[in-house]
C-alpha cells in the first residue's frame, strides 16, 4: 500500500495524526526487535510538552499554597542574605517546548550507550522557526556525540524541509535536495570522526504520496548496521488504526 496523506482529507477526517503518530513508533520497535542483535534494546519515545506534566501536578495537589519560612518557629537564629545582582537583560519571553515522536537504540554492552535515534516528524516542529531551529539544533547534537540519527517527515502541510536545514548548519548542500527540496522526506545521517578527520553520510529519500516508503539504515557501530522498513511498519500502524 502507498503513502497515505495523513494530514489531509480524506485520511485526517478518519484517523488523526497524533493517533498514528504516537504509535507508529512503538509499531518500529517491534519491527527492529526482530533484526537487532541481543546487546541491542529499541525503546519507543512520545513527548507531548510540559503543560500535560504541570496540568497533573495541579490536579494532584489541588491549589498551591504559599508560605514564608520562618526562623522562630524553626528554632534556629536567623541568618543574613545578601541581595542577588540586578540582571543586565530581562524580557518576557517563552522557550518553546517540542513535541518529540521518536525511537531510541541502546547498546546494553556499552552501559547503555544511545547508538541511534529515529525522530518522526510533527507539525509542531515545522510551525515556527525557533521549534525548526531547536529540531534541527537537537539532531545535530545527537550527530555530534556518534548517535545515527534518521529523520521521517510525512507532514505535508508545512513547506520546509528539516534536512536541508541540518546540513545547512555545517554549510553543505545535498545536491538531491537543493532545487525544491521535498516536503516530505526519510533520511538517516552518519557522523563519524577519524583522527583529524571527519565524515558525514547521508541517506536521503524524497516521499511522494501514493508511493512506498523506503528502507534505511540504521547504524549500531562503525561496521554493524540494521534496515528499518518504513513500508512494513507505517503498513502495520495504519492496519492497526483501520486508516484506509
Amino acid at each position: 500500500m502507498p503513502l497515505r496523506d495523513n494530514f489531509r482529507p480524506l485520511v485526517s477526517i478518519r484517523s488523526s495524526w497524533e493517533g498514528f503518530h504516537g504509535m507508529w513508533p512503538a509499531t518500529m520497535v517491534q519491527q527492529l526487535v526482530r533484526v537487532l542483535p541481543a546487546e541491542y534494546t529499541a525503546e519507543p519515545r512520545v513527548h507531548l510538552g510540559s503543560y500535560f506534566e504541570i496540568d497533573v501536578c495541579a490536579y494532584e495537589n489541588g491549589e498551591q499554597k504559599v508560605g514564608k519560612f520562618s526562623s522562630e518557629e524553626s528554632g534556629a537564629a536567623g541568618t543574613a542574605t545578601l541581595a542577588p545582582p540586578q540582571p543586565t537583560f530581562t524580557a518576557d519571553a517563552e522557550l518553546a517546548d517540542q513535541y518529540e515522536y521518536e525511537v531510541l537504540v541502546y547498546d546494553q554492552d556499552r552501559g547503555r550507550r544511545l547508538v541511534a535515534a529515529v525522530e518522526i516528524v510533527s507539525p509542531a516542529n515545522k510551525d515556527r522557526p525557533e521549534n525548526r531551529r531547536a529540531f534541527v539544533t537537537k539532531c545535530a547534537a545527537l550527530l555530534q556525540q556518534g548517535v545515527c540519527v534518521s529523520v521521517v517527515d510525512l507532514v505535508t502541510t508545512r513547506n520546509f524541509n528539516l534536512y536541508v536545514d541540518l546540513l545547512g548548519l555545517i554549510d553543505y548542500r545535498d545536491p538531491a535536495f537543493t532545487s525544491n527540496p521535498p516536503w516530505v522526506y526519510a533520511v538517516t545521517c552518519r557522523y563519524r570522526r577519524n583522527g583529524q578527520a571527519s565524515r558525514l553520510n547521508s541517506w536521503a529519500y524524497p516521499l511522494v504520496v501514493g508511493q512506498p516508503l523506503p528502507n534505511l539504515p540504521i547504524w549500531l557501530s562503525d561496521k554493524l548496521h540494521v534496515m528499518l522498513e518504513l513500508e512494513a511498519s507505517y503498513e502495520e500502524t495504519c492496519r492497526v488504526l483501520r486508516i484506509v
